[in-house]
């Protein structure tokens, strides 16, 4: 039995691996050299990008399908396309905490970091946890993914309780002072979307940023 159940794993590590250099292959023909150009003016510098758009890269997952293996194995590469194809394709329900903690870890662009937030991780079965972990964090991206996830999950018209809003708000005003920009613009929008959850959110959002000397635009 352990036999057949070996032969039948490396049967299917074969079939994602073939499945996995198809798809690079793929991306051949959606290179766009000036997007990749443009990515690396602003110093997005990936190991390989083909400069794909999302919009082709959308068509490629929903062709592609929910698939957590083929997800895991795509993550696993080094190209700018394979992660964000990876981010679109994985099951959130699926994907565990423990994974979610790894690929956190091993993002290193801004893009990959929003496209991971707004494909993946708002969806995740414990995404409100994971947002309030990642708000308090001292590194950038995961602060980042904190406040996009945050404000997505706000969209959706999810209260928090007393102890969420206390602690959202100190954490976006601490953010809202702070030297990133893209963080500081992904923390006004969460409190904007906090804002939106009613008058007596609106009222809130307003005093904290009052208490810090900034302007509810």
């Amino acid at each position: 039995m352990q036999e057949i159940s070996e032969n039948k794993n490396n049967f299917m590590e074969k079939v994602i691996e073939e499945k996995v250099r198809e798809i690079k292959q793929s991306f051949r023909q959606m290179m766009d050299g000036a997007v990749a150009q443009s990515m690396r003016d602003k110093g997005l510098g990936y190991h390989l990008n083909w400069g794909a758009t999302l919009p082709r890269l959308r068509e490629k997952a929903d062709e592609l399908g929910k698939d957590y293996q083929l997800a895991i194995a795509l993550w696993k590469e080094n190209v700018r396309e394979c992660k964000i194809l990876a981010t679109m394709i994985m099951p959130p329900e699926e994907i565990l905490p423990e994974v979610v903690d790894i690929w956190m870890e091993q993002t290193e662009t801004v893009e990959i970091a929003e496209q991971a937030a707004f494909n993946l991780y708002q969806h995740l079965p414990f995404a409100p946890v994971k947002a309030y972990q990642w708000m308090a964090s001292t590194k950038v991206l995961e602060e980042l993914c904190g406040f996009l996830v945050i404000a997505r999950i706000f969209m959706r018209g999810q209260e928090p309780n007393e102890r969420g809003i206390n602690e959202f708000l100190d954490q976006a005003m601490a953010a809202l002072q702070g030297e990133d920009l893209a963080v500081r613009k992904a923390a006004m929008n969460a409190v904007h979307r906090f804002a939106e959850l009613g008058l007596v959110y609106e009222r809130l959002a307003k005093s904290a940023m009052r208490s810090v000397h900034l302007d509810f635009l």
